[in-house]
């Protein structure tokens, strides 16, 4: 006959399976601490652990969340940080990595912190950002040019669909291809 283990989840015990299940998300995805929150909440609200309440479960989380803050493996302003970069380097306008940023639950100081020193870094990031879509999407100075002006509103439409103002659409859509591939080979 098999002995059938009736082990009930003690306090303690739910709160280190959550720091097993934190460690493992974080080491896969690098979450920022709302995207976590919201990892352990759609977890442990489907369990059914008998001694602990699902509105406790919200205290444990942040008692957890607290917990990886101190011991660093997670930080909202390193993870704005290295997401701005690396949107900047896929050519997203300010605008979408300012929204981006607030979507992923970070703090609003983190994301003007982040904001002004990619502007501090280049003034114009936009512009080159905007450059980029247009090499990988083919549009404004990287069509030909006979076609130019045929999609001239379909290109500012997909500049501004990336978060782009108009101002800035519209100079790089008036660049002469020249200068163009000049910026290009630049980047």
């Amino acid at each position: 006959m098999i002995p059938i283990k009736n082990k009930k989840k003690t306090l303690e015990a739910t709160v280190e399976e959550m720091r097993n299940f934190s460690f493992t998300y974080i080491e896969k995805y690098a979450p920022s601490k709302q995207q976590l929150k919201t990892y352990l909440l759609k977890k442990y609200i489907k369990t059914k652990i008998p001694n602990v309440n699902k509105k406790n479960i919200n205290n444990l989380i942040d008692v957890v969340l607290e917990d990886l803050e101190k011991s660093k493996f997670i930080n909202d302003k390193f993870y704005s940080k290295s997401k701005a970069k690396y949107l900047i380097q896929k050519g997203s306008s300010i605008n979408k990595i300012r929204s981006y940023l607030f979507n992923k639950g970070i703090n609003d100081k983190y994301i003007s912190e982040t904001i002004n020193n990619i502007k501090d870094d280049n003034d114009d990031q936009d512009f080159f950002s905007a450059i980029k879509i247009c090499k990988k999407k083919r549009i404004g100075p990287a069509r030909d040019e006979n076609n130019r002006p045929l999609f001239y509103k379909k290109d500012l439409g997909i500049l501004a669909r990336s978060g782009f103002e108009f101002e800035t659409s519209k100079r790089v859509l008036d660049i002469d291809k020249e200068d163009y591939l000049k910026i290009i080979n630049f980047l």
